[in-house]
């Protein structure tokens, strides 16, 4: 295994025209994490520094922004908006061709309505650019930490150049990554957020071992059990991820011509996973709300009457990771998520119809409504399998990393909470494990994901030019151009 693997590395710089794809895919990264450096005018480092170690903003969409803008929006850079606006557009515009006819029917012209498809894209990305920044720039200028105001001169000069700035390097990252996927190797867009999360593997990696190698036995122990959960979780994804149902499909016997083509047998391959990552950011966001209400309209902490009090109480249920009531909200969420995304992006009545004109049945099944309600129960049982997959992938590392606060649990949640806390082995379940080490479902399920698409891209080029893809061929190398 080990040695296909290295074998399939050299074909990729053996074939000129892949080589050249994966260098190209590298320099346009490397451009990207180059740009990261670079800060938006007018923001004291210090005191930005000074207002993210307080932790609130971790739990406020700032840090759903940050991950997918990889560190970008902590330090404030020219790329502090990331690709999120583009990604938002993508999926508003993806949810639009349901309700909007026109914008459906461009969608089934082919070619030439992606590329009208992707134009309307790229002008929402451009108002949502504007409208993000301009957000920020007035939440910079009203923060205050105890080194002193976030902005040196706040005002309209600030705000002008702040938006200029955000809108022009979400702009360029959405160039970068439409040049990725047009000149190299798999999809721009993600790869470029994969960039962003893997890059901060090393550091992470450190702060555990520290941890290991200073902490007690309850300390090691969790980390430890981190370390085995992740080995295990990532083999679930890995497993999960590339499972799907096989739908038998038939073709009727046609004339094309005066040659008659036989029946032929296919099948509709059905991933358990259709929703891919993105109920998972949508259950993030919606629980991050409360604590971004709040950073915006501020609170009293001597306060226990009033909305503000209510609100501050949600924010740390909603948000706050280990709280009973934010795990049962927040895979509620994602299950809920799952299902509305599935049913918009697969129409099971619209399939029935596609497989009914091009002379295509299900064995056993009549086309029409018989065919649509089979494909709707196939597709409800992956839908279950698949929104519970998510949620445990998403909860696991947070029950890993912030623990169960199991006091706040009716009738028995003291008394547990106590037994545990007082064993110094299992202690931590209570409390995490007290590393800062991001590993969280939305991330993981990104890399992974990413990883695995674009291995199978560059083992496709590799299999076409009669090369050996990364699993080989039964054990058996192929002949390459360079063994003629």
């Amino acid at each position: 295994m080990i040695e296909n693997f290295i074998n399939s590395v050299r074909n990729i710089f053996a074939v000129p025209d892949l080589r050249r794809r994966v260098f190209f895919t590298l320099a346009m990264l490397a451009v990207y994490r180059l740009g990261s450096h670079v800060r938006t005018p007018g923001i004291d480092p210090d005191a930005l520094a000074a207002l993210w170690n307080t932790g609130d903003l971790q739990r406020s969409l700032a840090g759903v922004m940050d991950l997918f803008s990889g560190g970008n929006f902590k330090v404030v850079s020219i790329f502090a908006l990331g690709i999120t606006p583009y990604i938002t557009a993508s999926i508003i515009l993806q949810l639009m061709t349901v309700v909007s006819p026109k914008l459906k029917a461009l969608q089934e012209e082919g070619e030439l309505g992606r590329r009208k498809i992707n134009q309307y894209t790229r002008y929402l990305t451009v108002v949502l650019c504007t409208v993000q920044s301009f957000g920020i720039a007035y939440w910079l200028q009203n923060q205050q930490t105890a080194t002193g105001s976030l902005v040196r001169s706040p005002g309209i000069p600030f705000m002008a150049m702040t938006m200029l700035t955000l809108a022009t390097g979400t702009t360029f990252i959405m160039w970068l990554g439409e040049q990725i996927t047009e000149r190299g190797v798999g999809n721009g867009i993600s790869l470029i957020i994969f960039a962003g999360i893997v890059l901060r593997l090393p550091s992470a990696t450190q702060i555990i071992y520290e941890k290991l190698t200073s902490g007690g036995t309850g300390t090691a122990l969790g980390v430890i059990a981190l370390l085995i959960a992740m080995t295990f979780v990532m083999a679930g994804v890995v497993f999960v991820e590339r499972g799907f149902r096989k739908v038998p499909i038939n073709h009727a016997r046609r004339m094309v011509g005066r040659q008659s083509i036989p029946q032929q047998q296919t099948h509709m391959p059905l991933k358990v996973n259709m929703g891919g990552v993105i109920p998972v950011i949508f259950a993030s966001s919606i629980l991050a709300f409360p604590q971004t209400i709040l950073g915006f309209i501020g609170t009293d902490p001597t306060q226990t009457t009033g909305w503000r009090a209510w609100l501050a109480r949600v924010a740390v249920e909603m948000g706050g990771q280990g709280h009973p009531l934010h795990y049962l909200i927040y895979a509620t969420a994602i299950i809920f998520f799952t299902f509305f995304y599935v049913s918009i992006i697969f129409n099971t009545d619209e399939v029935a119809n596609n497989l009914r004109k091009n002379g295509a049945f299900i064995p056993g099944i009549r086309p029409g409504k018989r065919t649509s309600d089979h494909l709707n129960e196939i597709l409800t049982r992956l839908t279950t399998v698949g929104a519970i997959y998510l949620a445990l992938v998403a909860l696991l590392p947070q029950f890993l990393l912030q623990g169960f606060q199991f006091q706040y649990l009716p009738l028995i949640g003291q008394s547990i909470d106590s037994v545990l806390r007082s064993n110094p082995l299992t202690s931590w379940l209570t409390t995490g494990i007290g590393v800062n080490f991001y590993f969280g479902g939305t991330s993981l399920l990104i890399v992974i994901g990413v990883a695995m698409d674009t291995m199978n891209q560059i083992e496709s080029q590799l299999i076409m030019r009669h090369y050996d893809g990364f699993l080989g061929a039964r054990g058996r190398r192929l002949r390459g151009r360079r063994n003629y």
